[in-house]
């Protein structure tokens, strides 16, 4: 295991990010956030786009996971190899890409790509799964952090209220002892958390209940007004 993979165990990844047209859809607005929640424990944080990668790589002293979301419809979590070799050069410690069996903009597979990058790249790679099958083929293609960071947002899988507990434990089972299953997607309390890493997560990575103030004022609102 990659000595920056095994750091992670047990702890907390923060996810900053903010949608385009957002006020805090900024570089130097992540940068901040990325050092405030490194600030309350975080031990990781991941980044979205070029420019957030960079600026948050300066701003914090905990790895940074960098993706390149292009795009709002297939496969748009750093989807192709050039946006893979981009993050590396924009500094990402760890890259992240989506790791399911669609087809890829580029026509490279998932595998094709994991081995392109590693001509260059040593560094841990993560796959964002949505599916038992996508993790397997993911692990077996050379990722080293399988994250349940799709499911729910394609077909594989009918989406669940809070995290995917269920394919969380199937993965935890399934995986090879040589993968670290990683909880994303919908973790939006403490005790979320705590029940994926119940279920078998190395590591928890929570973005909109902690980084996104815009959701989390709908949710106080609609509480309020009802």
């Amino acid at each position: 295991m990659h000595p920056l993979v095994s750091a992670l165990e047990g702890r907390l990844i923060v996810s900053c990010q903010a949608y385009p047209g957002e006020p805090m859809r900024d570089p130097g607005t992540m940068a901040q956030i990325a050092a405030s929640v490194e600030r309350g424990g975080a031990a990781a944080v991941r980044a979205q786009g070029l420019e957030d990668i960079r600026q948050v790589k300066e701003a914090v002293d905990v790895p940074v996971i960098g993706i390149w979301k292009d795009g709002t419809e297939g496969v748009f979590i750093t989807p192709t190899l050039d946006h893979c070799l981009a993050v590396l050069d924009a500094g990402a410690d760890v890259l992240a890409l989506d790791g399911t069996t669609r087809p890829r903009p580029d026509g490279r597979s998932f595998a094709e790509t994991v081995a392109a990058v590693r001509e260059r790249f040593s560094g841990p790679i993560m796959a964002d799964c949505d599916s038992v099958e996508s993790a397997l083929a993911a692990a077996g293609a050379g990722a080293d952090v399988i994250g349940t960071t799709l499911a729910g947002y394609t077909d594989a899988r009918p989406r669940t209220e809070g995290p995917d507990l269920e394919l969380l434990g199937e993965l935890a089972r399934a995986l090879p002892a040589t993968s670290v299953l990683v909880a994303e997607g919908r973790v939006h309390t403490p005790a979320q958390a705590a029940a994926c890493a119940d279920a078998g997560a190395f590591a928890v990575v929570v973005g909109t209940a902690i980084t996104h103030p815009t959701t989390l004022t709908t949710w106080f609102r609609d509480a309020v007004e009802s």
